[in-house]
C-alpha cells in the first residue's frame, strides 16, 4: 500500500491500550481502513474494507466485554 494514498492523518486508534501495543489507523482513497504498528510506521500496512473493519471491532468489543 502506498502511505501517500491516505486521505486522512493517520491516528491512533481508540482500540489502543496503554501497554504500548498501539495500532494507527487511516482512510485510503478508496475508501479502506488502513492500519500499521505506531512503533514501526514504516514497516508497512494493512487495509481493510469498511465491513471488515467493522466486523473486526464489533469483535473487539465484544471480547472485551467478556473479560
Amino acid at each position: 500500500m502506498n502511505h501517500d494514498d491516505m486521505t486522512t492523518p493517520w491516528r491512533k486508534s481508540s482500540y489502543s491500550n496503554s501497554q504500548a501495543n498501539c495500532v494507527e489507523v487511516a482512510r485510503t482513497g478508496s475508501g479502506k481502513v488502513a492500519v500499521r504498528d505506531s512503533r514501526n510506521p514504516g514497516g508497512g500496512a494493512l487495509s481493510f474494507s469498511q465491513d471488515e473493519w467493522q466486523a473486526f471491532a464489533m469483535k473487539v468489543r465484544t471480547i472485551a466485554a467478556q473479560s
